[in-house]
């Protein structure tokens, strides 16, 4: 079932996620609706905060692009981003490393935005799967990049939040506009 994405400023998207103890039919059933809402919309990521869900659970597929990263290891075996994606996983924990990077992004909660966010490049994530099972994904490129953008949602933290003080001030507008639509 295709989900409503929450739209800037609701107040869901400033929520710190629960962490999920025990994954039941109703975690898989939003996982499966994130999956597809996220598909329907083109995009890359989607957290639950975004479709009205204060809880620690993300989907990461960015299988699309196979040379969206120069490397990436599981639980210490190289691997694609199509043996991995799409990546469903609950209660992220993240290191990071390597020089920090400004690259542009968007946001499904922010329609027509993006703008350049600085980032580690490189990430070291800890998660777990809906199955139970711990992974270690060490990563760089676009995925390490969109681990960190829904670990961030996770956590009550948006992408305009990282934006340079000039980025939000020439976004002032927009902001304005969503608030005044949505809020």
């Amino acid at each position: 079932m295709i989900r409503k994405i929450v739209p800037y400023p609701d107040p869901v998207l400033r929520q710190s996620g629960a962490k999920i103890d025990v994954v039941d039919d109703e975690i898989r059933r939003l996982a499966r609706d994130m999956l597809e809402t996220m598909y329907d919309a083109r995009g890359i990521g989607l957290a639950a905060q975004q479709v009205g869900v204060p809880m620690q659970l993300a989907i990461v597929d960015v299988s699309f692009d196979g040379e969206c990263v120069s490397y990436l290891r599981v639980n210490g075996e190289e691997k694609s981003t199509a043996d991995i994606c799409p990546l469903i996983f609950i209660n992220p924990v993240l290191e990071f490393s390597g020089p920090r990077v400004a690259e542009n992004e968007g946001c499904l909660s922010f329609p027509d935005l993006r703008g350049e966010v600085t980032r580690p490049e490189e990430v070291r994530a800890t998660l777990t799967t809906l199955d139970g099972e711990t992974l270690v994904i060490e990563t760089d490129g676009l995925f390490s990049r969109a681990i960190q953008h829904e670990t961030d949602h996770l956590f009550g933290r948006l992408f305009i939040d990282r934006m340079s003080s000039a980025r939000k001030h020439a976004i002032k507008g927009y902001l304005r506009d969503m608030r005044e639509r949505y809020g």
